[in-house]
């Protein structure tokens, strides 16, 4: 079987609900990070692109009937291009990766186009479909930016909490501080600022036409322990959760551009990282943030390394409570939790859904690349009860610059 590598990834900024995004449609903000990452190969014949796997995790809005196959066309490349989207909710784009790979593992495909999208700004509220016509009763719409609706009422109550409930049992369940998240937030939002004021994220990021907005919009510079301390818990009267220590509503897109080892020769640049391992984990759904600790442990045993080989963690900060959970199961286990997200992570630079893990692995491809070290895992939590974990090696330094 042939490898998979990451030769290229793009994003949009990552905007506020409401904020610089919201007046652009979701297939839009696809085809801009489709075209973004192809123009990074200026010499690449498009007709090279054997497929596209796009994530979405709300499908019922405006990046219906296949966001993937809309992006494709809205972005000019041929007709003859085919795509599909894929949901996974949190982890759709990171699991459009991991489809990619195993079509270029497999020999199906040597060009492969991965990413995602999300407008939590624009998803739309939706009506339940009447059983009969002209019913006597009021019905009532749902939103489908985020969390269950229209829930089978044959699912067990404890399964479809909210997402922010999850993690005050989570919060609970490990005796996680409201001190410690709040310490993890202020942490983001630091390192976040201080990544893009130093350029990091530059290179990663493609301009969304019409819009002028030219970084994440969720940062908070002077966002402080002490500061986050303030804001009343969302969840729970007396909770540990607040809008400071979880991810924003966001909007936003990313995309992977995945080949093999042959693809070099059409696409002109060498490839950054090999996709080396791969796992997904599923428990109770409302334990979905600890989901990711077994799914990285799964993705290391299939690459053959342990934690004592990792230098970079990318793991999204859906909430902190969560990130603390994992980090400290890893520490047990050999991490040094200093080396997750050490560029910011989602409670700062945003969280849209079907965007977040194509911004996962361009972050740890680069981060991998700046600083030549080799093994890194990029890992997420989706709701109801499932996560996913892939592990790059860098391939862009010899092995003198390993670490």
């Amino acid at each position: 079987m042939s490898s998979a590598y990451l030769y290229a990834s793009a994003r949009t900024p990552f905007g506020r609900s409401g904020g610089a995004l919201a007046g652009i449609r979701p297939d839009d903000l696809a085809a801009t990070v489709l075209t973004g990452v192809l123009d990074q190969m200026p010499g690449m014949d498009r007709d090279r692109v054997d497929e596209v796997v796009l994530g979405n995790a709300n499908g019922a809005g405006e990046e219906n009937r296949n966001v993937g196959r809309m992006a494709v066309l809205l972005a000019g490349l041929p007709v003859s291009i085919p795509a599909t989207t894929v949901n996974r909710l949190c982890g759709s784009s990171l699991d459009a990766a991991m489809i990619g790979s195993r079509i270029i593992e497999t020999g199906d495909g040597d060009v492969v186009l991965t990413g995602g999208v999300e407008s939590m700004t624009r998803a739309p509220w939706v009506l339940p479909k009447p059983e009969r016509a002209f019913p006597a009763t009021s019905l009532e719409a749902a939103s489908t930016t985020l969390g269950w609706r229209l829930v089978n009422q044959r699912m067990p109550a404890d399964w479809t909490v909210s997402l922010g409930e999850c993690n005050e049992q989570l919060a609970e369940k490990f005796s996680i501080s409201r001190e410690r998240q709040d310490e993890l937030a202020a942490r983001s939002h630091g390192l976040a600022d201080r990544a893009w004021n130093e350029g990091f994220y530059s290179p990663l990021v493609v301009p969304v036409a019409g819009v002028d907005v030219d970084r994440d919009e969720g940062i908070r510079p002077g966002s402080t322990p002490e500061k986050l301390a303030g804001l009343k818990p969302v969840f729970r009267p007396d909770g540990t959760i607040t809008a400071g220590n979880a991810s924003p509503l966001s909007d936003g897109a990313s995309a992977v551009l995945l080949g093999s080892e042959r693809a070099a020769d059409h696409l002109g640049v060498c490839p950054l990282a090999r996709i080396a391992g791969r796992g997904a984990h599923a428990l109770e759904p409302q334990l979905f943030g600890f989901a990711p600790v077994e799914a990285a442990e799964q993705a290391l045993r299939r690459a053959g390394i342990g934690w004592g080989d990792i230098a970079a963690v990318e793991l999204n900060e859906a909430f902190a409570a969560q990130v603390v959970a994992c980090a400290d199961a890893w520490s047990d286990r050999g991490l040094d939790p200093s080396l997750i997200n050490t560029k910011g992570g989602a409670i700062a630079l945003g969280h849209p859904l079907g965007a977040s893990g194509g911004r996962l692995l361009g972050t740890l491809a680069e981060r991998l690349r700046v600083t030549r070290q080799r093994w890194g895992v990029a890992a997420i939590c989706i709701g109801v009860g499932q996560a996913l974990a892939v592990v790059l090696e860098n391939v862009a330094a010899d092995s003198s610059g390993w670490s």
